[in-house]
């Protein structure tokens, strides 16, 4: 499934994302991202599909159109559950039990 320009305006906002953080996270160059949500261009495909694995990875879920409506975009964690995975995932260290007596 690929985005549309609607649907990357949609997650950046619910991913609290300024284009230029996106940007960032995504190698592609924020007025691209600008011209694809403005729906005044149309990006080359790997460009779309960067976006999206930037957006899944802040935490967006896409939403592809079925028979009980359109096309969609929703959280999979809020921002802070986001962050807080992110830092415990990013901890490293010696694998231990989790077993508690």
């Amino acid at each position: 499934m690929t985005i549309t320009h609607s649907q990357c305006l949609a997650a950046r906002a619910l991913a609290d994302l300024t284009r230029d953080a996106l940007a960032d996270l995504s190698g592609v160059d924020a007025e691209i991202i600008a011209r694809f949500e403005r729906r005044l261009d149309e990006p080359d495909p790997a460009v779309v599909s960067k976006l999206q694995r930037c957006l899944e990875e802040a935490g967006v879920v896409f939403l592809p159109e079925d028979a009980f409506g359109g096309l969609g975009v929703r959280l999979k964690f809020t921002a802070f559950e986001t962050r807080r995975i992110a830092t415990l995932e990013n901890e490293g260290g010696i694998v231990g039990q989790d077993d508690v007596p």
